[in-house]
């Protein structure tokens, strides 16, 4: 690898994620982030980048990495990026992908909590009303941010990618959910737009466990059509990860089989 090489991988990843350069062997450049758990060796390969990624929970990344981009996978956390685009490209949701998915949001949301409870006396809230109020809502904000990155900043089935329309919908709502790893679980639920979103929080629509849209028979047909609900809707993608919450929400939308 020479140089010039060498500083548009480390530019790239900088730019795109993973600001840290790790101590690597002569053929390969290593990332990482301080932002995020996962990290990656890159070797230039004839014109393309080879990519080999690793973290806790690695296996579930590189799945995911996938899903976005089958044709750059090969076996295991293996990746081929054509040129420098699809290099950045790669980098880049690897890194959403490595800010929302499980643990990692978990972590974010105890730092944010720690923080905001420092600015208050520890005798007059532990226990508190208060505590509760600041738990929730630093936890909402995480679970937010977590489904923004997951899903691409666009709704999980229309994608819409207008952020002040989307909601982070839980399938098993927030005083349900028997942990705060649950509730941050990015997949207990969907990146809705606004409309979805209300009617998927109050269990007056659901999905199969493929995907498709499902909705109550209390929508009369023409709210139905008013809603825009007679389309044919789908998720976009459906990890397995999200079946156990779904089958949750289905249950209480009247449809489980």
């Amino acid at each position: 690898m020479n140089p010039l090489q060498r500083a548009l991988i480390e530019k790239t990843g900088n730019d795109h994620g993973f600001e840290y350069v790790l101590p690597a062997d002569e053929t390969a450049v290593h990332l990482a982030s301080a932002r995020h758990r996962a990290q990656v060796r890159i070797m230039p390969k004839e014109g393309r980048f080879a990519l080999v990624f690793s973290s806790t929970g690695s296996g579930l990344l590189c799945a995911e990495l996938a899903r976005s981009f089958p044709a750059a996978a090969r076996s295991g956390s293996s990746f081929v990026a054509a040129d420098q685009d699809a290099l950045a490209r790669l980098l880049r949701r690897a890194a959403e992908l490595a800010h929302s998915l499980p643990n990692q949001a978990a972590e974010v949301f105890e730092a944010k909590l720690k923080a905001e409870l420092t600015k208050f006396p520890a005798e007059l809230i532990q226990g508190t009303e208060v505590e509760r109020l600041v738990r929730q809502r630093v936890g909402q904000q995480t679970f937010r941010d977590a489904m923004l990155d997951y899903w691409g900043g666009a709704c999980a089935v229309t994608g819409i990618a207008q952020p002040e329309v989307l909601r982070a919908s839980h399938a098993k709502p927030w005083a349900e959910c028997s942990s705060d790893a649950e509730r941050l679980d990015v997949f207990n639920g969907f990146l809705l737009s606004a409309n979805l979103d209300a009617l998927f929080d109050r269990f007056l629509i659901s999905f199969s466990p493929a995907g498709k849209l499902l909705v109550s028979p209390t929508i009369s047909p023409q709210e139905r059509e008013r809603l825009g609900l007679n389309n044919p809707l789908q998720l976009r993608w459906l990890a397995d990860e999200h079946l156990r919450y779904l089958r949750y929400h289905q249950a209480r939308f009247g449809t489980i089989e």
